[in-house]
């Protein structure tokens, strides 16, 4: 479905400390709005890599889903989870479950994955009382603020990501990969370049390298995309991190990065890291009703911690092969 030509052009006001914001009265029918005006929408998000759209309303589960089909076509089914969260119907779930005094830091959603998703919708239902915005922050603008010899190392060697499944902390099994069935699970692992091994207590743990900059699949622009600091253990609260060595062990957190040769990253490059996101972070407070989509590759994202109640209903759309996107394949292809 496209755009309307008889569409008016869209207002969209724009501030170095927010996402691109585009008000509109809000509409009698929210699909059919965002329907009518899907191209014109899409078109501000290739150009600003984010849009937030206030004032277009969806106010149950089931007015989003139909908002987001309007906006995306169809809606992916998340597998590889960090943590759970609620589905609601197909390709529409609830945020990821995560304390609400942690940051969920800068990341790029799946990234860790081998089909990522081009597209990110999020809407707000209830706002929280005090914090939680989800944030945005250019992924060119980050790695060109990167210093050389380190983005340059990750571009060259990828980055690691090493997950320990339990049922305590983080995804379980059922979640991450849609099934307990070890052979099934084992399937999904050799066709998406996942090393894994079973634990002498019935866990499992992976390993899986990835590219840390790719190429914008329409752009050609290099973007540094990757949870390299979001799913490192010094982005942990200290005493978060304490706790999970203690109870895990160094090896057997739930989830953890290191550079693509196996080295540990340490403290101070983590630091560095969200240090530069944060100097780059647009946000914008949630308002009931709001919408904002993000293009994944071009366009990191992250959720601030919060007080009281929120509830963000997620989508994830446009699924693209890394492959296809990466200038170092041979660091997603293993």
């Amino acid at each position: 479905m496209t755009s309307s030509p008889l569409a008016p052009p869209l207002d969209v006001e724009q501030a170095p400390d927010r996402p691109p914001l585009l008000h509109i009265d809000a509409p009698g029918d929210a699909p059919s709005w965002a329907a009518e005006h899907r191209d014109a929408l899409r078109a501000q998000v290739a150009e600003h890599g984010a849009l937030l759209v206030r004032g277009l309303g969806p106010r149950t589960p089931e007015q989003v889903g139909t908002v987001f089909a309007a906006l995306a076509g169809g809606l992916m089914t998340e597998r590889e989870a960090f943590a759970p969260r609620e589905t609601y119907s197909p390709g529409l779930y609830s945020s990821s479950t995560w304390p609400a005094n942690q940051p969920m830091c800068m990341h790029h959603e799946l990234s860790y994955t081998l089909e990522v998703p081009g597209l990110m919708l999020f809407a707000c239902l209830i706002p929280p009382g005090d914090g939680g915005a989800t944030a945005v922050a250019d992924a060119e603008q980050v790695l060109q603020a990167l210093p050389k010899a380190l983005s340059e190392r990750f571009e060259r060697e990828g980055w690691l990501l090493t997950r320990s499944y339990n049922d305590e902390i983080g995804a379980s099994l059922a979640e991450s990969f849609g099934t307990e069935d070890r052979a099934a699970v084992e399937r999904y692992c050799r066709a998406h370049a996942i090393d894994f091994t079973w634990q002498p207590d019935g866990s499992l743990r992976t390993r899986q390298l990835r590219s840390a900059v790719v190429r914008h699949p329409v752009t050609g622009r290099r973007c540094w995309f990757n949870q390299i600091a979001f799913l490192n253990e010094w982005t942990l609260a200290p005493e978060v991190r304490e706790y999970l060595v203690d109870e895990y062990g160094a090896d057997g957190l739930p989830f953890n990065t290191c550079y693509g040769d196996g080295s540990p990253i340490g403290e101070d490059v983590v630091a560095q890291l969200n240090t530069t996101y944060e100097r780059l972070t647009r946000r914008e407070p949630w308002q009931a009703g709001d919408v904002l989509l993000v293009d994944n590759i071009r366009t990191a994202h992250s959720r601030e911690p919060y007080a009281g109640e929120r509830q963000v209903l997620v989508s994830m759309a446009e699924p693209r092969r890394l492959a296809d996107c990466v200038p170092t394949p041979e660091a997603s292809a293993r």
